[in-house]
């Protein structure tokens, strides 16, 4: 009886023990290895072609000019950003938030915005051919007016524009 008492005492010592080492032992929360924030920035004509911009963040960064060819966005976040005549072709946008972003004129040639959100922003003459919208928040305004002149079949998802973006 003894040695029973003797075991079970021990046991719960070390899980005291045990239990109080990860308590007062607690590792730091650490931040995305390798985040990068371009906020409040002049990023005009800057030239981010083909680059891994994968959950980056651009808040109202100043962006006319840019060119972000072929550029890996997936999951970035751009708002409040001006991104006139900037250069978007063959960019991956998906999952991304895109709000309150001014693309007037940039040139969006098979861009894929798959399941992005792209709310209270602005595609005033931009190149859309070939640009795949599919399951992208849109405001309804923007949509009847890209619809307008929706053309071409992505390359690499091969979802027409005009199917990406519901016109009829």
């Amino acid at each position: 009886m003894k040695k029973i008492l003797l075991r079970f005492f021990g046991l719960i010592l070390i899980l005291t023990l045990a239990f109080f080492w990860i308590i007062l032992n607690p590792k730091p929360a650490f931040a995305q290895v390798n985040t990068i924030n371009y906020n409040n920035i002049n990023l005009e004509n800057r030239d981010f072609s083909h680059a891994d911009l994968a959950r980056v963040t651009f808040v109202a960064a100043e962006m006319r000019g840019a060119n972000f060819q072929g550029a890996n966005l997936t999951n970035a976040i751009l708002t409040k950003g001006v991104l006139l005549k900037a250069n978007l072709e063959g960019a991956n946008l998906t999952g991304a938030l895109v709000d309150r972003v001014t693309m007037d004129s940039a040139n969006l040639k098979n861009t894929i915005f798959r399941e992005a959100t792209l709310t209270s922003s602005r595609f005033y003459d931009a190149d859309i051919t070939g640009a795949d919208f599919t399951d992208a928040l849109i405001d309804r305004y923007q949509v009847s007016l890209l619809c307008k002149r929706a053309d071409g079949v992505n390359p690499v998802t091969g979802v027409s524009t005009r199917e990406s973006l519901g016109c009829r």
